[in-house]
């Protein structure tokens, strides 16, 4: 049985994570070293500040002038929150003496330590960090590819697909159904598409209550199952339908101008289809050679270099962590540390094994919340969850409890959004 979090535990743990993974400033004569960091999320901004408080040269590479966030957006979808209060831009980045470009990275020459911009421009660097996140793989399931995706959404990157699937549901009539299909893991955000689920059927409850809503799940087991399960069946019985693998859950063809998803024990039609494709690392560390054969980069667990390419740190989202959850939270943390990291190492010395800390919360409605937590440290080359030391919301918790959860979601957000943005 997992303990259940306390604010305050949680809390004191992040001061100490933050503390523990301060970058160490590095010495006088290595302070101009030349960092880049491609990626300007929640891990390639806070690596570039970091690095960048460290006192090193640092450019921060993203094509977009401004982010939007994921966490959170399942509430835009569901129409509880405007889409404007996921974007940050990175002026505060810029003020810290990070040297933002607006470009995309067209590629990396490791050997030569080089990173060519998408206008030809070549920038050379000591360190390179990589914080590229996720692309779909369209084409993983038959019939579902970039073009299927604009008449059935993932929105498993914020902008766009978040609002294009908002608009689905509110043109739908009342009765119609909502399927979702979530994949197989390892992608971004594990309980991601249950919380997605919860706020749709939150929607329909109270604005479309004929209406139902079905998950096509490619696995059997899914993060915080029994807290979002209990849930349903209190908040929203008779509403969410929820197929596992073993039941025929797995999607293996999507007919998109029919809205149809087929699965092996039959073919679900829906009014609006949410497909969430496996995911692999973004392009960037894919083309650079960073990623094996799964799609994902494999990387020191306490350095985060690369185990392919040598100078080449990746973190995120694209990276293989092993237990730590592939999360915005985890994002930012192994930021510092591949940040405390490499001062580290341009001082000629060894890094110690890093602890890191990961909280998840999740809305099963406005006033219902959930979490995880956990903590990792490295053993066997990858981060393995430090037993005992994590656990979720209890599951008997009575509904106060819950409703403090979901300000502690809003709270979370607002604090690392401003950390890393403001």
């Amino acid at each position: 049985m997992t303990a259940p979090i306390h604010r305050r535990t949680m809390m004191a743990g992040l001061a100490a994570s933050l503390a523990m993974t301060a970058p160490a400033r590095p010495a006088l004569a290595q302070r101009r070293a030349r960092m880049i960091v491609v990626g300007g999320g929640f891990g390639g901004a806070t690596a570039a500040r970091e690095l960048a408080r460290a006192g090193f040269d640092v450019t921060l590479l993203d094509p977009d002038p401004a982010y939007w966030a994921c966490p959170m957006s399942n509430a835009v979808v569901a129409g509880l929150r405007p889409m404007e209060a996921q974007r940050f831009d990175r002026a505060a980045v810029s003020r810290e003496g990070v040297t933002v470009v607006a470009q995309a990275a067209r590629a990396v020459d490791a050997a030569a330590k080089r990173v060519v911009l998408q206008d030809g421009t070549r920038l050379a660097y000591d360190r390179l960090v990589l914080a590229p996140g996720v692309d779909m793989r369209f084409n993983a399931i038959p019939g579902y590819d970039g073009a299927a995706a604009e008449l059935v959404p993932h929105a498993w990157k914020a902008g766009p697909q978040t609002l294009l699937l908002r608009q689905q549901l509110e043109a739908m009539p009342d009765g119609g159904v909502v399927a979702i299909a979530a994949p197989a893991n390892p992608y971004r955000c594990p309980p991601g598409p249950y919380e997605r689920a919860s706020l749709i059927a939150h929607y329909l409850k109270t604005r479309k209550p004929r209406s139902k809503l079905l998950i096509l799940d490619a696995k059997d087991a899914f993060s915080k199952q029994k807290l979002f399960q209990n849930a349903w069946a209190e908040l929203y019985p008779g509403l969410i339908e929820w197929v596992g693998l073993s039941g025929g859950g797995a999607v293996t063809e999507v007919i998109a101008a029919e809205r149809m998803l087929v699965t092996d024990f039959g073919r679900h039609k829906a009014d609006v289809a949410n497909v969430i494709p496996p995911q692999q690392a973004g392009r960037i560390a894919r083309d650079a050679g960073a990623a094996d054969r799964t799609g994902w980069c494999p990387v020191d667990p306490v350095t985060f270099e690369s185990r392919l390419l040598p100078n080449v740190h990746v973190i995120g989202d694209a990276a293989v962590m092993g237990g730590m959850p592939k999360s915005a939270f985890s994002a930012n943390a192994q930021a510092k540390v591949c940040a405390a990291a490499i001062a580290t190492l341009m001082e000629g010395g060894q890094p110690s094994p890093p602890k890191l800390i990961n909280t998840c919360y999740s809305l099963v409605a406005p006033d219902y919340g959930v979490s995880v937590a956990g903590v990792y440290r490295p053993q066997n080359g990858v981060l393995t969850d430090v037993e005992g030391a994590g656990g979720t919301s209890p599951v008997d918790a009575p509904r106060p409890q819950r409703a403090q959860e979901a300000l502690y979601a809003e709270a979370w957000f607002r604090t690392i959004t401003a950390e890393v943005f403001g």
